[in-house]
């Protein structure tokens, strides 16, 4: 699996582990529903300020090797 498809299904699994909507997750991290669905199925380019943002809401990390 690719990275980009790597952390949608991270992202994806988090939010609905934390039993959130898109649009609820979208609202939290200020940033748009298109945006979290582009991150959610790898599409798009999301910016990192967003990624970062949806992350914090979801008690994410992300880490540089």
């Amino acid at each position: 699996m690719s990275d980009v498809l790597s952390i949608a299904a991270g992202i994806r699994s988090a939010r609905r582990d934390a039993g959130i909507t898109q649009e609820d997750l979208a609202h939290l991290a200020g940033t748009s529903v298109r945006t979290v669905r582009a991150m959610e199925t790898g599409r798009g380019n999301p910016s990192l300020l967003a990624v970062i943002a949806v992350s914090n809401v979801l008690g994410l990390h992300l880490t540089v090797q």
